[in-house]
């Protein structure tokens, strides 16, 4: 189940986030993650399993709400395989489809996941080696929503 970020997710958010360091994440990210659910906890969402919260991810509006983002998609290391990624994204995209003045997806994310954001359509621009982190390159993807011919 997808739903809005209550507050009393973040305890739960930042652990399994924790479970995700050095892995995926860098260790100072984790502090960034708790800045962004300050200031964009209005588009936070909680994913929720058998009453368990199981990850989360963000998505933003920005440039006059051209441009969409989605960021802090993370999950427990126990949920892979269970489509939660993939049910993220598709909640995303419909979100970022529904208003009808957004033309481009950004996504920045590193070399372990990219494959993973590709099967949506994203399209890598550019790369820069260990941004995140040591070992933690930044993949930064795009792709067209709302285009008009």
């Amino acid at each position: 189940m997808i739903r809005s970020y209550r507050p009393s997710d973040q305890q739960a958010l930042l652990e399994i986030l924790k479970l995700n360091v050095p892995k995926y994440f860098d260790q100072n990210e984790v502090t960034e993650f708790e800045e962004y659910l300050e200031e964009h906890a209005a588009t936070y969402l909680t994913l929720e399993h058998e009453n368990k919260i199981v990850g989360g991810t963000g998505y933003l509006l920005t440039d006059n709400n051209t441009i969409g983002h989605v960021r802090w998609i993370f999950f427990h290391p126990d949920s892979a395989g269970h489509g939660f990624g993939g049910e993220a994204m598709e909640y995303c995209l419909a979100a970022f489809r529904s208003v009808p003045t957004v033309r481009k997806l950004i996504v920045t994310t590193s070399q372990l996941v990219y494959k993973f954001f590709e099967k949506f359509g994203l399209v890598l621009i550019k790369t820069e080696k260990d941004y995140w982190g040591k070992g933690l390159d930044l993949y930064w993807m795009e792709m067209e929503i709302n285009s008009h011919p």
